[in-house]
């Protein structure tokens, strides 16, 4: 059974490799170029700062997938929302590590105060990620279509929300 953790120092590497293989031959991500490590150890570093949770999956000593949040947007009235993004390696696929990473994060999301969880899932062909999202209680909001240029094709933007906690029912602490 894979082990969810907090992300450390030396997974950047392995962080950095995954998502590269999403930026060129997926559609999840609309990242032409794959960042460097420098750059992604640089957003995960932001992403714990802001006191978010910054996720791996980890079986046998190899990290199989990552998650993090981030606010959604910069400005304060926003502060109570979030954005998820989980990637997972692709011999990894298929073995549930998506859930466990995507639930995971909505705990401790939830303990970090965020009240909405948000998915801005690249590309509505993208089923992996809109199945995933569902099956966490995920609901539909509605698609953006044609918002991204990638691979030769016009790419939408499916946008999904679960709230967290007590939500929007009651006004934040």
């Amino acid at each position: 059974m894979p082990l969810i953790r907090s992300s450390r120092d030396e997974d950047v590497a392995t962080i950095t490799a995954i998502y590269a293989h999403h930026v060129l031959h997926g559609t999840g991500t609309f990242e032409i170029d794959p960042p460097g490590a420098e750059d992604m150890a640089a957003r995960r570093a932001d992403v714990l700062a802001k006191g978010l949770p910054y996720l791996v999956a980890e079986e046998d000593g190899r990290v199989l997938g990552f998650a993090y949040c981030n606010w959604f947007k910069p400005r304060p009235a926003y502060r109570f929302s979030a954005e998820d993004s989980i990637y997972v390696a692709h011999d990894a696929h298929g073995r549930g590590l998506g859930r466990l990473l995507l639930d995971a994060l909505g705990a401790q999301a939830e303990a970090a105060g965020v009240r909405k969880l948000l998915a801005v899932i690249g590309d509505s062909a993208n089923a992996g990620s809109v199945g995933v999202h569902r099956a966490a209680g995920f609901a539909h909001v509605g698609v953006l279509r044609s918002v991204g240029w990638k691979f030769g094709a016009w790419r939408d933007i499916v946008l999904m929300e679960k709230p967290l906690g007590a939500g929007d029912s009651t006004a934040p602490e």
